[in-house]
């Protein structure tokens, strides 16, 4: 059962990641007007997004232990690093490998 509830964390980073995706895709498109940067497809879908990642992962820690949900919930960071590469085209620097090399060092250290 907490195999489960593991996995519908880890579907939730993901999809808290594809929100992020679609905030950046939001905030580099040129708007009519300041309201329509707020009030378009893309940001009212991805804050959807992470009302319902809120709302499964409120549920899910009730069976998941904290220290593995902490876990899960960092990988977001590894998810964005790898969709803003493919869905956006951009480059990944040394800086952002390093910075998501440390992210799993520590979600290794963690661990054990």
């Amino acid at each position: 059962m907490t195999r489960l509830f593991m996995l519908l964390m880890f579907g939730g980073t993901f999809f808290s990641a594809v929100s992020q995706i679609l905030l950046k895709q939001s905030a580099d498109q040129k708007h009519k007007s300041g309201i329509y940067e707020y009030l378009n497809w893309r940001v009212m879908t991805a804050y959807a997004i992470f009302f319902g990642v809120l709302l499964l992962n409120t549920y899910a820690y009730t069976q998941v232990p904290y220290k593995y949900g902490s876990i899960i919930d960092t990988f977001t960071y590894v998810f964005v690093l790898l969709l803003s590469r493919f869905l956006l085209g951009e480059r990944i620097t040394k800086g952002k490998l390093m910075g998501n090399l440390m992210i799993i060092a520590g979600i290794l250290i963690y661990s054990l």
